[in-house]
């Protein structure tokens, strides 16, 4: 299987945050909260001046790693640490809430649909320089 795709996204990854809800009489609209809505539209928008040709289809296979901001508040040593990827981050947010508003946001960009992901290798790092770094494999059917 051949690489198809690589891509390197320079957004601080957002994690998908729960829904809310908002009624009106016996009908519930749902929708996401003002920071996971502007990071789907921001990376929606990444990847449409990235890629140009049609979404994927069939089976699709990712690697994507996660790198997020390096905390101001902490020792210089433990910031070389963090930065080197000898401590990767283990606090939130988790690494499949990531995953979730990264997938969201590309349907129909990168892919028809995140249901035709069927593998992912996913990783989550501390970096200087926020970012996410994908690989993908697709196998049209």
């Amino acid at each position: 299987m051949q690489i198809d795709m690589e891509l390197t996204f320079n957004i601080e990854p957002q994690q998908q945050e729960r829904p809310r809800a908002t009624g009106r009489g016996r009908f519930i609209r749902m929708y996401d909260p003002p920071k996971t809505a502007k990071f789907k539209r921001e990376l929606k928008q990444l990847a449409t001046e990235m890629y140009h040709d049609a979404p994927l289809e069939g089976e699709i296979y990712l690697k994507v790693a996660f790198y997020r901001k390096i905390q101001k508040s902490i020792s210089k040593k433990e910031h070389d640490r963090r930065a080197s990827g000898e401590h990767r981050p283990i606090v939130k947010a988790d690494l499949s809430n990531y995953l979730k508003s990264f997938e969201d946001a590309l349907n129909g960009v990168l892919w028809k649909d995140d249901a035709m992901i069927v593998h992912e290798e996913i990783d989550k790092y501390y970096s200087d320089n926020p970012r996410i770094e994908v690989e993908i494999y697709a196998k049209e059917t």
